[in-house]
């Protein structure tokens, strides 16, 4: 069992002096990589999963707090908890029935018990032992993580061979940079499932955070959480975050949509499309009691807003807190979900010769 540390880990003086970040051995998951800067954002990351494990970011007094859940011990991210801060892959979301038809053959994937496939499956990378390298500039410093999936690994065509960078700035900023590359047509879309209270992991629940999105639809989705129809308009209804609004109280709008998702968010928002390469503001979550807020910046064209509706208790947190319902938010930054069956979607096909490149930028900072 790990027991996570209640100050900022400083396992040397790599965080504290912004030096390269520190590799150690962990049990459970292979290795485990701390980094960060002083007085800024501090992170561990653990290579099983590739998951961000905790990120201590500063409030408005200064005082840092970890502001990401995960189980205290590694060992549930193999059973209740084992998305928690996970790189997701191949397919972050869902597809409809573990089924889709690229280039005239169809493929079945592995699924879950609704009968669908979530996340790349019940195998999928969150699952995966990673290889890591380490990151160091004077500016940023982080890993790569390195993973070859091989062809037919879930159902899915081709050898994919990715990489995924977690660096932070000296600046304040968590930079998840993804890239594949792969010997056959395949669908990709990546992403991280780190659940975040600003507040502080264990703090309570997030229904006192102000989030907006910068989407003018969203996806509807059925009982099983599929997509159904097009997308829809935010306006008159809870999903219209274009300004910031309580979390607690975009919920508690009437709205038949929510009851498929157990009172919360498990919804795609249909991002502004963008121009060019960059990353564009996606979404910015404040925590008023703190201070400190995140904006997401991303390329992707979707991002998934889940308010952990299925947390029910059986994940203990670090801070010893058992997580319920609302304990944290997930900002995952993706394309659409079943979009290998959904024509009118962004393609999600990655063929050889071509290049899977995603970027998003957690920028942390604080209000008075």
């Amino acid at each position: 069992m790990y027991q996570s540390e209640r100050t900022p880990p400083t396992c040397s003086p790599a965080p504290v002096s912004g030096g390269p970040p520190v590799c150690r051995p962990d049990p459970y998951s292979g290795q485990r990589w701390t980094f960060g800067f002083p007085g800024g954002l501090v992170a561990e990351v653990h290579t099983r999963g590739a998951r961000l494990h905790s990120l201590w970011a500063p409030d408005r007094h200064g005082a840092p707090a970890d502001v990401v859940l995960s189980p205290a011990d590694l060992a549930e991210t193999a059973t209740t908890a084992r998305y928690f801060g996970a790189t997701i892959g191949r397919y972050a979301n869902r597809i409809a029935h573990g089924r889709f038809t690229l280039d005239g053959t169809s493929h079945r994937l592995t699924t879950q018990d609704n009968g669908h496939c979530l996340h790349g499956g019940t195998d999928g990378f969150d699952n995966r032992l990673w290889e890591a390298e380490s990151v160091h500039t004077p500016e940023r410093t982080g890993v790569l993580l390195h993973l070859r999936s091989p062809d037919g690994d879930q159902g899915f065509p081709g050898n994919l061979d990715v990489t995924v960078g977690m660096l932070i700035g000296r600046d304040g900023d968590l930079t998840f940079s993804y890239a594949a590359v792969t010997d056959a047509a395949t669908p990709v879309s990546l992403t991280n499932h780190a659940y975040f209270n600003l507040e502080g992991e264990g703090a309570g629940d997030i229904l006192g955070h102000e989030l907006s999105v910068e989407a003018t639809h969203f996806t509807p989705v059925g009982q099983d959480l599929i997509p159904r129809g097009g997308h829809l308009p935010v306006s008159g209804t809870p999903f219209d975050l274009r300004r910031p609004r309580g979390i607690g109280e975009a919920l508690a709008y009437p709205s038949p949509e929510l009851g498929s998702t157990d009172g919360g968010f498990d919804h795609n928002f249909v991002l502004k499309a963008r121009r060019d390469e960059a990353p564009r503001t996606a979404a910015v979550l404040h925590a008023p009691a703190t201070g400190r807020f995140l904006e997401v910046l991303t390329t992707e064209p979707g991002l998934q807003v889940y308010t952990g509706g299925q947390l029910d208790g059986a994940v203990v947190g670090k801070s010893g807190t058992r997580y319920r319902a609302g304990a944290g938010i997930a900002l995952e930054t993706q394309h659409f979900p079943d979009s290998p069956n959904r024509r009118g979607d962004p393609s999600t096909v990655l063929r050889p010769g071509e290049e899977y490149r995603s970027r998003t930028v957690l920028r942390f900072g604080t209000r008075d």
